[in-house]
């Protein structure tokens, strides 16, 4: 079957010697649906600029919303051309552009792993803005070259490594605080998640077909503006910052950011840690969804997407956007609504007006910031999920190994984050005094360091145990010896002999793990069933 929605029979053609219509009734549906889906999600961008990083309204409006917008217009278009040449060339007027836009997971990574804790650090947003940038600069290039080693990297680590460091940072650093959020907020924060889970975990359409997420803000927003009538404050709106935003809406060209982006590679020990995992993530990412459009019926060169995310991120970025552009998953569902190819062509000329006459902070306005919170947790819960879900379940331990080194990350920024609102800090309290009361500050520094390298080797040594696999388990061992020996993974930033002990240790246990596997017996003991050890319920 080329696609399940369209059966065997063959597309429709578009008639011998006519161009493929750029606008057909079915993109109305998927220029609402996808449009919205690309709104909300430069909202809740917007409101972690704002509300997370505190990040100057004049670089949230004025120097990184117009450059996203650049960079969704540049990628919606070359993606609608691509679905016009593929029709033209095959005939057929089924086909369906792929969609595309800010990489949802990779927001919250750039923004909780890489420019909040330099935020914090150095209590400057703008430093934390040039990191950003250089982020998603190094990110760029590993798309556009990354394509060729991609499947080598994907077939040797096992997908509890990658799925169960993901997990651990969706669950942490991303779930959490939209939780404790959503929680002291409950009118509108509780009630929103409830809506959210309903459509998107229990299948409930809403009027109109609107999306979850856009009723969910609407809701907020009614609640919020309601109880501001009576003189309540049930979430983050007001009449003077509505104003303010009012008189906000202007015109906003991006500028070149050179200088911020090469500024940014002060933090490159920070840096390197995440963005070589989640480029290669990228890259897995994206060769998954061409294939899912594919199955689909529409086939796309997975070469020439990398390196169209690559380059239109590349271009963002030196624009000054810290957020990397990803084909999105859900082609089929836009394909099955009707969506061909103008869709794509008019999300982003109208998401490029919205950012350059800063309609987008007028919107921000409107919406409280806990309507937006329920999202987020959702998507931590779906990716923390996903990690079980597309997994062995007997590679469960090895994925909750690989969330130890996030948990150490988290409980260490929660603890320096205090410390330092009581203006003082953990060398300036003792590290044996913290000891006392529980607290393994070293530890946690040490597990926390570079933890998506670390979940992602820890994982993989895990998996390779289970499975009996010791020589493999042994190599990743060896792997994170020199990851750890170089800084990359349980250290602060890159340089040599960072965390040496650890290193060795690393390394004994790869001598150990292939000691094992030239003496053990070739048949691996049965084990135990998974629930062996649990009550009855």
């Amino acid at each position: 079957m080329a696609a399940g929605a369209h059966g065997t029979r063959p597309a429709a053609g578009i008639g011998k010697g006519l161009p493929p219509s750029l606008w057909v009734p079915g993109d109305w549906n998927a220029f609402f649906g996808f449009g919205t889906n690309i709104l909300v999600n430069l909202l809740v961008l917007t409101g972690l600029l704002r509300f997370v990083l505190g990040m100057p309204d004049a670089i949230t409006f004025g120097r990184i919303l117009p450059a996203v917008g650049l960079m969704l217009c540049l990628s919606t278009a070359y993606y609608g051309w691509l679905a016009y040449r593929l029709a033209a060339a095959t005939g057929r007027d089924d086909v369906c552009a792929l969609p595309s836009g800010i990489s949802v997971p990779h927001m919250f990574i750039v923004v909780f792993v890489i420019m909040l804790p330099i935020k914090l650090a150095t209590g400057d947003p703008i430093k934390a803005w040039e990191a950003g940038l250089a982020w998603v600069f190094i990110q760029s290039f590993i798309l556009m070259i990354g394509g060729f080693a991609a499947p080598l990297i994907r077939r040797i680590t096992p997908r509890a490594a990658l799925l169960g460091t993901l997990a651990g940072v969706s669950v942490t650093f991303i779930a959490m605080r939209p939780a404790l959020e959503l929680i002291t907020t409950p009118v509108i924060g509780v009630v929103s998640f409830a809506i959210i889970l309903l459509a998107w975990f229990g299948g409930l359409r809403y009027p109109g077909r609107l999306p979850a997420g856009l009723v969910a803000i609407l809701f907020g927003m009614g609640v919020a503006w309601g109880a501001k009538i009576f003189g309540l404050d049930m979430g983050g709106v007001s009449g003077p910052g509505l104003a303010a935003a009012l008189q906000g809406v202007g015109f906003s060209v991006p500028l070149p950011a050179v200088g911020h982006v090469f500024a940014g590679f002060e933090f490159i020990g920070i840096i390197l840690v995440t963005a070589i995992p989640f480029g290669i993530y990228d890259l897995v990412e994206a060769m998954d969804n061409v294939e899912s459009a594919e199955v689909a019926g529409d086939p796309y060169p997975t070469t020439r997407v990398l390196t169209a995310d690559g380059v239109v991120s590349l271009i963002g970025c030196l624009m000054g956007n810290p957020f990397i552009n990803a084909v999105y998953i859900g082609h089929p569902g836009w394909k099955a609504m009707g969506g061909r190819i103008g869709y794509s062509f008019a999300t982003g000329a109208v998401i490029l007006l919205l950012a350059w006459f800063n309609l987008i902070s007028l919107l921000s306005s409107l919406v409280p910031v806990v309507a937006i919170a329920p999202i987020l947790l959702y998507i931590g819960m779906l990716i923390g999920a996903q990690a079980f879900q597309e997994t062995p379940h007997s590679h469960a331990p090895a994925i909750v190994l690989a969330f130890a080194p996030h948990l150490a990350a988290w409980g260490k920024t929660l603890i320096d984050g205090a410390l330092g609102a009581a203006g003082t800090s953990a060398a300036a309290v003792g590290l044996d005094k913290l000891g006392q009361a529980g607290v393994l500050y070293a530890g946690l520094g040490v597990l926390g360091e570079g933890a998506i390298l670390g979940g992602l080797i820890l994982g993989a040594i895990a998996v390779f145990i289970i499975e009996r696999d010791f020589a493999k388990a042994a190599a990743f061992s060896a792997a994170g010896a020199v990851l750890t020996f170089f800084g990359f993974m349980h250290g602060p930033a890159v340089g040599l002999a960072v965390t040496p002990g650890l290193a060795l240790a690393y390394l004994m246990v790869a001598g150990l793990l292939y000691a094992a596997s030239r003496t053990a017996t070739a048949e691996a003991p049965k084990p135990a069933p998974a629930h062996a050890a649990m009550p009855a319920e």
